[in-house]
């Protein structure tokens, strides 16, 4: 061992600041998971509020917002997370086969860019394009002689606004792994087939499909943990007085229980995260296990 580290001293000081990290904000936190068990206060201190088991657990299984939080939270999660899978492996079969170089290269930076733009800036652009009297859509169908839609007033249309404008936002960025991937398939299979007569379709069903699988399958897998976890600045942002019905996930409700309330309560929101990540860890588990079993395929 001593070797091996003399050998590699650089190699284990690269490594010290990321291990550095994970303890620190990774595993010291989970200290304060038992406050999801205890009537915290802040003044008491962690080992003097006292324990009440499963007391905000039940709480938050018997609340009226559960069935609507839970709802919509799978709802934009689960819509989101099928476009975002399905989307960006499009793209990366369509630039896979495109010929001309410059125009590939061209695609694939404007599809990308937008991944670069902030939350904020992201929901004002949504605010701004959407908007019922200025907002250039409206403006479109004003001028062919349809109605205006007021997108972020409707919760019947906040789940499409949502997941399309991350659509829009992250495809480029999410295509980058499967084009990673397209590239290192054997170009001997792509001659092969052409020369059995296969067309473009059956080369991707054939070839690139089974090469990429195995990617697909450990993305998919990972997606899963986040399934109660739609995140919470970009959903905050959009939501209003009007959308409320649809837009208020478990996200942004632990906000306003936990922060935004004038009556301090950790407790309860700590309760309804640590739920979050159980279930989040039983999907990723649950997930892997199908997979390994249907596919051959798994994370571990």
């Amino acid at each position: 061992m001593k070797k091996i580290f003399k050998k590699n001293w650089d190699l284990y000081v690269m490594l010290l600041l990321p291990m550095l990290y994970i303890i620190i904000f990774k595993y010291v936190p989970i200290y304060g998971v038992q406050m999801a068990f205890r009537d915290y206060n802040i003044f008491k201190g962690m080992q003097g509020s006292p324990w009440v088991g499963l007391k905000y657990f039940r709480q938050f299984f018997s609340s009226s917002e559960f069935v609507k939080l839970i709802g919509n939270t799978l709802t934009i999660s689960i819509y989101g997370l099928l476009a975002g899978l399905v989307f960006p492996i499009i793209l990366a079969l369509v630039l896979n086969y495109l010929n001309n170089l410059r125009f590939k290269k061209a695609v694939q930076t404007i599809t990308y860019a937008p991944y670069f733009i902030s939350t904020t800036v992201m929901v004002s652009i949504i605010l701004n394009i959407l908007a019922i009297n200025s907002g250039p859509v409206n403006s479109f169908l004003q001028s062919i002689g349809l109605d205006q839609i007021d997108f972020l007033a409707d919760p019947n249309k906040f789940a499409h606004v949502y997941v399309w404008s991350g659509i829009w936002q992250y495809t480029g960025y999410n295509a980058i792994i499967y084009i990673a991937t397209l590239s290192g398939v054997d170009p001997t299979l792509h001659e092969a087939a052409v020369m059995d007569g296969a067309n473009k379709f059956q080369r991707v069903w054939h070839i690139d499909l089974p090469s990429i699988k195995s990617t697909i399958i450990i993305l998919l897998i990972m997606s899963m943990g986040g399934v109660l976890s739609t995140g919470f600045e970009k959903i905050y942002l959009m939501q209003n007085n009007l959308n409320i019905r649809a837009s208020e996930v478990i996200d942004t409700y632990v906000y306003k229980i936990g922060l935004a309330s004038p009556i301090a309560n950790y407790s309860y929101p700590t309760a309804i995260g640590l739920f979050q990540s159980l279930i989040g860890m039983v999907l990723i588990m649950g997930t892997n296990v199908i997979a390994k079993k249907v596919g051959g395929e798994s994370l571990w």
